[in-house]
């Protein structure tokens, strides 16, 4: 409701604060040292949820801001006003000022934040609760910058990691297009006019090309329309999408490469929260929904309820076949020795080391192993063209 209302000193003081009706509307303001002077229903502000997109750095340079503010000494909501006003992006300005309109109607930081899951999420609200809690807002914030910084280099890494084997995935196939349906039918009306018996290799390279030529849409629709389809099931079928992430993971080279990727993510942010304070049992929901992968998640939730039947940390992800032995032996450390956050940082740190130098290395090899297989393919088709006029020139009586 919006109100009107007067402070100690005389002062009129507009705002927003939620309540029922006028009568909860003036105890509220009453409890805050204001006399209500007259109040209306107002439909409740929905800028936190229409922001529009927010990139991960913006979101770093917001928190950046804000962990400053609040480090000096500014209230936060202060600092939020003095960030609106100062802004340039759009839509995260209007994040702002959605978040400045739910404090001034009596949320708290946090809440105003799950108001805006899709910027702000769990692991993001958990540690600004605790840090709420704790009255330590501003080295929460500092935490969360420097996590946010972390994954948004994780989420490059994965780019990479994707980007290069499609992209030259993609011209392979294009230049293996081309040659079938364009230089290889040319050379083969050439091969045609010696009229000497083909050789097995060059007859199947002409079957090739013809099916190449007669059937390229199929070539080309089939995987697309495979993959529209298998997008399709997995939208209404929970177990495919499960059996697709599982087979992710077991993928022959990317799959260890995401497993590392996943479980370095889980075990930063596991550590994070539970330096800030947070319980386990709540460091393992919140890492089943930063998988990001179905099957880790699933072994994330048999976990947490093990955990809170009573087992050990580490019990509890040893009787899961999906986490890996250091992981496991960096758990029963830090329960042993009372430091879980930093072994659990530990295990991030080793993970992320392991992933860049496979990502390296997997970079290095893609490219002499497209050459290779392009270089293969040409040959053939040199030997398959070359071949039957060779034999004609060896026969010419000089």
């Amino acid at each position: 409701m919006a109100y009107k209302a007067m402070d100690e000193r005389g002062r009129v003081v507009r705002g927003r604060l939620e309540a029922g009706n006028l009568a909860d509307l003036e105890a509220r303001l009453g409890r805050m040292g204001l006399d209500l002077i007259s109040g209306a229903e107002t439909r409740r502000r929905e800028g936190v949820r229409r922001a529009g997109r927010i990139g991960r750095r913006d979101l770093i340079h917001f928190c950046f801001q804000l962990e400053q503010l609040s480090g000096a000494g500014v209230p936060v909501l202060e600092a939020l006003c003095d960030l609106r006003d100062s802004l340039e992006e759009r839509n995260l300005r209007t994040l702002v000022a959605g978040m400045v309109e739910s404090i001034e109607g009596g949320r708290t930081l946090s809440e105003a934040m799950e108001e805006a899951p899709e910027v702000f999420d769990a692991v993001f609200t958990s540690l600004v609760r605790a840090g709420e809690r704790s009255g330590e807002v501003g080295r929460v914030l500092r935490s969360v910058t420097e996590n946010l910084k972390w994954r948004d280099e994780q989420a490059a890494r994965i780019r990479r990691l994707l980007a290069y084997p499609a992209f030259a995935g993609g011209v392979m196939a294009l230049v293996v297009i081309l040659l079938m349906t364009v230089l290889v039918p040319q050379l083969v009306s050439f091969i045609a006019t010696v009229g000497e018996e083909m050789p097995v290799h060059t007859r199947a390279l002409i079957a090739l090309s013809d099916f190449f030529v007669r059937w390229w849409y199929l070539i080309l629709g089939i995987p697309l329309a495979l993959l529209a389809a298998g997008a399709a099931l997995a939208r209404v079928s929970p177990s495919l999408r499960y059996a697709i992430d599982d087979l992710k993971l077991r993928a022959w080279v990317t799959g260890p490469i995401l497993r590392k990727i996943i479980l370095a993510r889980i075990a930063s942010c596991f550590a994070l929260m539970y330096a800030s304070g947070i319980g386990v049992p709540e460091c393992v929901r919140t890492g089943e929904h930063l998988a990001g992968n179905r099957a880790v998640a699933a072994a994330m939730r048999r976990a947490g309820r093990r955990i809170t039947e009573g087992a050990s940390i580490s019990a509890a992800f040893e009787q899961s076949a999906l986490f890996p032995p250091l992981v496991l032996r960096m758990l029963r450390v830090g329960e042993g020795t009372g430091a879980l956050d930093a072994a659990l940082r530990n295990v991030s740190y080793f993970y992320e080391r392991d992933v860049r130098e496979a990502v390296e290395r997997l970079q290095t090899l893609i490219g002499p192993a497209f050459t290779l297989i392009l270089g293969a393919l040409l040959f053939w088709i040199i030997v398959a063209v070359l071949g039957p006029i060779y034999d004609v020139i060896t026969r010419v009586d000089f």
